[in-house]
């Protein structure tokens, strides 16, 4: 006979630890993403690509510091370094969309943030590749939290 036991306050630890993993693995990704596009590609990036990096290549380091063992308390240290590169993402996918106006001109000097040199499927950019990571880090952050404050 199956029975379903009830979760217990070590189940939704277990959870909250799966949750950041997965943070950290998304947090990975991108950071590795945006080494191969530089240094393989050869695609350098304009200065809100730099500044997103700026938010991104520190979670790779953090994360793990709440993983073993593992420390709730690591969202509070993560969550604000995805809010803001989630803020520089949105902005730069709204300056390659022409959204922004014309005479606020982040970049300025170097390359240009409007021109993509990547584009797959017709849509998807680089900024947006960054906006979607930064917001799924953000989802499982929130909800990392809420499992454990129970």
């Amino acid at each position: 006979m199956n029975t379903i036991e009830p979760e217990g306050p070590g189940d939704s630890l277990d959870s909250a630890w799966v949750l950041v993993f997965l943070v950290w693995l998304i947090a990975s990704a991108s950071t590795l993403g945006a080494l191969f596009l530089s240094q393989v590609m050869g695609i350098a990036p304009c200065v809100l690509c730099w500044y997103q990096r700026i938010f991104m290549f520190p979670l790779v380091f953090v994360l793990p510091a709440g993983l073993f063992p593992f420390d709730a308390r690591i969202v509070r240290y993560a969550f604000p370094l995805t809010v803001a590169g989630w803020m520089i993402a949105l902005f730069h996918v709204l300056v390659v969309a022409g959204i922004v106006p014309e005479n606020i001109r982040p970049c300025a000097q170097g390359i240009p943030c409007k021109d993509q040199p990547i584009e797959w499927f017709g849509f998807l950019t680089i900024p947006l590749l960054s906006l979607i990571a930064f917001s799924a880090i953000g989802l499982l952050l929130v909800l990392t939290h809420f499992k454990v404050s129970k």
